[in-house]
């Protein structure tokens, strides 16, 4: 089945931000949206003393204006016990799942401020809970609910600091400890209609970026002027699940804009979102030994 006819999805930390983006741009092309999060009808997110709005709730509302059905589920990705309910409800009321987005991440307000990491809060080890550890335990309840769609896709937001120093040793090794997940998950999903792809999304049009744009205007207002959308990175999602020989990609670190190029995708505008290759590195080619 096309998956702009239909499908069902599962978007991670889709209160605001990228998260929401990409599940708008889902709804858009007809899909059934699980939406996550903490935030379920009043945000509770500040970032430099600013209230960060957007909820669960006005997610869900926007897919259905889109054209697709958004559902709201509340829950904490800390906790692997509303995980299970969430995939236990999209089981119950779907019977299959053909995407899961694992976007949900832990965003400390330090995390752009310079200097070392003991600087900084401990707190911001809780990255490589929310957000690596996270994804690990959504994909391992979503994965039966993959294998009895025709085609399903396991799709992990990642970033060029997998591979550069950016924001620190807890964000790089977050981002570099989904790259390697997707490349092993796919040696596991090895011969079923099931694929795994972990991207790499340039800078994002955010209200968390454009505030963080304002406070360190020296590094990223230049950059900003290129950012993506998140509805952009939806759409290139969505290309990739339905790409004929998505099973042939699968476990690959993708960089989204250069994904876009190949799918005609442009941004708002016709805007065509640069890569960063040439300047932040390439996704890691990993070794095909396999240790069982």
């Amino acid at each position: 089945m096309n998956r702009s006819s239909g499908g069902v999805a599962v978007v991670t930390g889709a209160s605001r931000g990228v998260g929401r983006g990409i599940a708008v741009a889902l709804g858009a092309a007809g899909m059934t949206v699980y939406v996550t999060g903490r935030s379920a009808t009043v945000s509770g997110a500040h970032l430099r003393g600013q209230l960060l709005s957007g909820t669960l709730s006005e997610t869900a509302e926007a897919i259905t204006r889109a054209g697709g059905k958004g559902l709201a589920v509340a829950c904490d990705h800390t906790n692997d016990e509303q995980v299970h309910k969430l995939f236990a409800q999209v089981e119950k009321e779907q019977g299959h799942l053909d995407l899961l987005v694992n976007n949900a991440a832990f965003l400390h307000e330090n995390l752009i401020d310079p200097g070392p990491f003991w600087s900084k809060p401990l707190e911001m080890v809780d990255m490589l809970n929310v957000g690596l550890r996270s994804s690990y335990v959504a994909s391992y309840y979503a994965a039966p609910l993959l294998l009895r769609a025709p085609r399903g896709l396991i799709a992990f937001t990642s970033s060029f600091g997998a591979d550069c120093y950016m924001h620190g040793p807890a964000y790089g090794a977050q981002k570099a400890g989904v790259d390697k997940m997707a490349f092993d998950m796919a040696a596991d999903l090895e011969g079923t209609s099931v694929a795994t792809a972990s991207l790499w999304l340039g800078p994002q049009r955010t209200e968390r970026s454009a505030i963080a744009a304002v406070e360190r205007a020296d590094k990223y207002e230049a950059i900003m002027a290129n950012a993506e959308t998140p509805e952009f990175n939806g759409r290139v999602i969505l290309a990739l699940l339905n790409d004929p020989k998505l099973t042939q990609i699968s476990g690959q670190t993708l960089i989204t804009a250069e994904l876009a190029a190949t799918y005609g995708i442009t941004d708002d505008d016709g805007h065509k979102p640069p890569s960063y290759r040439d300047i932040l590195g390439s996704p890691r080619k990993y070794h095909p030994a396999r240790v069982e």
